[in-house]
């Protein structure tokens, strides 16, 4: 099955490009999602694994809260709050979050995390 990572913006999308060695599918949100675009993605995500990493702020609780509304079955990973986004995240703190959630990641990233990096 296709999976599905939905991030907030082009910068989380090309740091979790960076690091996920499987063909993935990544989709921004640009911010939080109006309901016409909720129901064209919620199109777009029938029968993938869905995933959704968002910011640990207002706008990322939002768009969090929005999914679990309309896309109960998707997985929420969550980044450590002190990092706050996902783009300022360590790549082995995403690389962390990613293997927990069954993603494979480009190697030099877990050599990072053996390395305490």
């Amino acid at each position: 099955m296709t999976k599905v990572i939905i991030v907030e913006g082009k910068s989380d999308r090309i740091k979790v490009e960076k690091i996920v060695q499987e063909p993935v599918e990544i989709i921004c949100t640009n911010g939080t999602v109006g309901v016409s675009k909720l129901d064209e993605l919620l199109e777009k995500l029938l029968n993938k694994d869905v995933y959704i990493l968002v910011d640990a702020d207002k706008s990322g609780d939002k768009i969090r809260k929005q999914f679990k509304r309309e896309l109960p079955e998707a997985e929420f990973l969550y980044i450590d709050k002190k990092y706050r986004e996902v783009a300022a995240s360590p790549e082995s703190h995403l690389a962390e979050l990613l293997i927990q959630a069954n993603f494979e990641i480009k190697t030099k990233y877990l050599d990072a995390r053996m390395n305490g990096l």
